[in-house]
């Protein structure tokens, strides 16, 4: 088990949170007023287990906090609620917040926690999130002058474009951009060339990739698919180095992802997500010419402390 932090705050505990997702646990120890006590993170998403499966990885990363303080509430939020987590938590239909999602926690573990649903948009086209509801709980938690109309952007495997009104998940988009990307890269004939130079691209050849791919996605007519191939045909025809092409085929993917989220006339007022990838995204925003958009890292942990404070859990 590996700690990332231990707080020197010696409150009594109020909470413990899992951000428990696909391929990672992370969990947080929360005191008096949403303080983080202590942290510690495993690689025990739901599809890489320790034998004895969730439970397993449950008491390993807890029971020394549960031994300390017995009867303390544990909230987990993620894909530990999906089909293949370890119960499944129906979808909260939009438009859903804090409190929605409290009312709607399910028990887990022979009740030893709670888990946070995901949210469900209807529609002829419906759109389900899981775990994102919870980063954007916290989110507004830390920028409270969103909550009543923003657009939020949440980059990932699954990238989100979320509509918040009145505090509540409106309405969202996803775009498959991240696993777009990884399946095109290992799995496709686009990834061969760069595999084949054997060397990254230098940080000037990436920058410059990446650029060209946003804006040849920015300036296409047909959208992405016509252009897709010409992350091998540049190369083939001297046109961009062999070490660059995936950071090109990337700037395709995230520049048609930000071309189409902007067609609904809405801008956005703030990323939510890992750093590097916030910070790949800003790149690509600021060639469609937003250039001060802030970003909101490990929002998370906020979101469970929300969410159990209005399920009046701690």
């Amino acid at each position: 088990m590996s700690a990332e932090s231990e707080g020197e705050n010696h409150s009594a505990p109020r909470l413990i949170a899992l951000d428990w997702g696909t391929s990672a646990l992370r969990a947080y120890l929360f005191g008096d007023d949403g303080a983080v006590l202590e942290s510690r993170a495993e690689s025990w998403g739901i599809m890489h287990l320790p034998d004895g499966g969730f439970a397993a990885a449950f008491d390993d990363v807890t029971s020394d906090w549960r031994d300390r303080s017995p009867g303390v509430p544990v909230l987990a939020s993620g894909m530990i609620g999906s089909a293949q987590g370890w119960s499944e938590a129906p979808y909260c239909p939009s438009p859903a917040g804090a409190d929605e999602l409290a009312r709607a926690l399910v028990s887990a573990g022979n009740g030893r926690l709670l888990i946070v649903p995901g949210v469900v948009q209807q529609g002829d086209s419906p759109n389900v999130m899981r775990g994102e509801e919870t980063q954007i709980i916290g989110a507004l938690a830390t920028r409270p002058d969103l909550a009543d109309d923003a657009l939020f952007v949440l980059p990932g495997t699954h990238s989100k474009w979320v509509h918040v009104r009145g505090a509540r998940i409106d309405q969202f988009t996803t775009f498959l951009t991240g696993e777009l990307f990884a399946v095109l890269s290992t799995g496709s004939i686009l990834g061969r060339l760069a595999r084949d130079a054997g060397r990254p691209p230098s940080p000037e050849v990436a920058a410059d990739a990446f650029t060209r791919g946003v804006l040849a996605a920015r300036a296409a007519p047909l959208g992405l698919a016509p252009l897709l191939f010409s992350a091998r045909s540049m190369v083939l025809t001297g046109r961009l180095a062999a070490e660059g092409s995936l950071e090109y085929l990337s700037g395709l993917l995230i520049g048609d992802e930000v071309r189409c989220g902007l067609a609904g006339g809405a801008l956005p007022r703030v990323l939510v997500g890992e750093p590097a990838l916030c910070a790949r995204y800003l790149a690509a925003f600021s060639l469609f010419g937003i250039d001060s958009l802030p970003a909101i890292a490990d929002a998370a942990p906020a979101g469970l402390w929300e969410i159990a404070q209005h399920a009046s859990l701690k």
